[in-house]
């Protein structure tokens, strides 16, 4: 780390702090941050002509206290007229995010497309920033490390960004703490910062969070993160040779969706991931068996991630080969089958006040003797219910309604390319308004609805790697 002085017009920026490990077009995105000159207009004097985005700084011989001369026009920042109309572009900043109907994109710093989609989508969850939002500085508790404090801060921050910026962010500061916390997502090869995993880091980002908000948490919400996206499983663990029989409960944040020659469906994926072999000790044995593990939903989140499991270690490569087979996946998902009997009977009331809605919506008189339970008119595709996180169905807070096993899809995490460790990962997000938006590094676009379920899979195109649907809730 070495620290220069840029001169910029009638400017003068002095310690500002160059990481050698990273590529120039970091320290560009910083100068962006200071003088609203974008990375690509930026013209910086060095030995041997211009700074390019990917030289090495080695072989550019810049040193401490190196006073450097930047050229380039700054984004033109629009003046509110004395009088007369107000239009968008004389707002606020704040105000012209608001308007603009969608939250700013985030600039990719080398292959971190991967952390990009995986922040677009976990900011569209409003519990989510409300909760950070409460999270202080000072908040921090003895048994949540520094690092991980530092993170949820560096989380909060970007997520305010976002929502204030019409302009894309650089993510510089939570890129760096992440990579603190996570040193994987530092490694490099040939100077340059490799792919990583976009399903890791939505894992050990969450985790982080959990920790961090439960720890900072009241007493009435002691565990956010897990209210939010917690699965509860519970298990029956059998051996068919010795006839021993077990049950367990775990919680995850996420259901898997395992794809083979067999599976055409994001609801077929779902049941062969809940059913697997294990092989462990028989005390009645007295060796190795074969046990069947059977596993179903006896609570249900806010917000349902499923991971379309589509990379596996390939040996002979040695690297994480994908399956590019087609799964169709619904807008909105039931998933009242895969619960437990106990969760079916806590969902029965919500679903039938939830049907009698919609019918009343289609001037349908409702069916009082209609049993949740047995119900076969609704479609895979009309989705399913939820939880508080710790099983509790049927008791969730007034305001946030009982959960009717009913999910619509909100955001789409999508990968191109061959290798999970390379290619391209997007997000798609839905937005307040209904509207989609791709968010392509820092490039938001508008999307169809319709054109949101065509990333199955099947070719060389983005195709769904993880999808996050949101419970559908009915008044209590």
């Amino acid at each position: 780390m070495i620290t220069v002085s840029v001169k910029w017009q009638k400017e003068m920026f002095k310690a500002v702090e160059i990481d050698t490990t990273q590529p120039p077009y970091v320290f560009k995105c910083q100068l962006y941050d200071l003088t609203g000159v974008p990375p690509e207009r930026q013209k910086i004097m060095v030995k041997g002509g211009l700074l390019k985005d990917d030289a090495e700084w080695s072989t550019l011989g810049v040193k401490e206290g190196q006073k450097l001369m930047m050229m380039g026009t700054a984004d033109e920042i629009v003046k509110a007229p004395e009088k007369g109309p107000v239009f968008v572009e004389d707002l606020p900043e704040e105000e012209q995010a608001i308007n603009l109907g969608h939250s700013a994109g985030l600039f990719n710093l080398g292959n971190t497309c991967y952390m990009n989609s995986t922040v677009q989508c976990l900011h569209s969850v409003p519990e989510l920033k409300s909760a950070l939002i409460k999270y202080s500085h000072s908040g921090r508790s003895n048994d949540v490390d520094q690092t991980s404090h530092m993170l949820t801060i560096a989380t909060r921050d970007l997520f305010g960004e976002l929502d204030k910026s019409v302009k894309s962010v650089a993510p510089m500061q939570f890129w760096m703490v992440l990579r603190k916390k996570y040193p994987q997502f530092g490694q490099l090869h040939n100077n340059t910062f490799m792919q990583q995993d976009a399903e890791e880091c939505w894992t050990q980002l969450l985790y982080t969070l959990s920790q961090s908000l439960r720890s900072s948490g009241s007493s009435e919400s002691p565990d956010t993160v897990k209210a939010l996206f917690g699965v509860e499983l519970v298990s029956r663990v059998h051996c068919v040779e010795s006839g021993e029989e077990s049950s367990e409960t775990e919680s995850v944040y996420s259901l898997k969706c395992h794809i083979s020659h067999e599976v055409n469906h994001l609801h077929e994926g779902l049941k062969h991931a809940l059913k697997s072999e294990l092989e462990k000790n028989s005390p009645s044995l007295g060796r190795s068996a074969i046990y069947l593990k059977e596993s179903r939903i006896n609570g249900l989140p806010r917000y349902l991630t499923i991971q379309f499991v589509r990379f596996f270690w390939k040996r002979e490569s040695n690297q994480k080969a994908k399956i590019l087979r087609k799964v169709d996946y619904p807008l909105q998902l039931d998933i009242f089958d895969l619960c437990s009997d106990d969760l079916r009977k806590r969902l029965e009331a919500p679903r039938r006040t939830l049907r009698d809605e919609e019918g009343k919506k289609l001037g349908l008189k409702s069916n009082e003797k209609s049993s949740g339970s047995k119900d076969n008119d609704i479609k895979m595709s009309d989705a399913e219910g939820s939880s508080n996180g710790s099983g509790e169905a049927s008791n969730p807070t007034p305001d946030e309604g009982a959960m009717t096993g009913i999910y619509d899809l909100v955001a789409v995490l999508t990968h191109k390319g061959r290798s999970a460790d390379s290619g391209h990962y997007v997000a798609w997000v839905k937005q307040e308004s209904g509207k989609w938006i791709e968010y392509d590094d820092d490039n938001p676009i508008p999307q169809r609805e319709e054109d949101i379920t065509k990333l199955s899979g099947g070719g060389d195109w983005h195709m769904a790697y993880i999808c996050m649907y949101k419970a559908r809730t009915v008044p209590m």
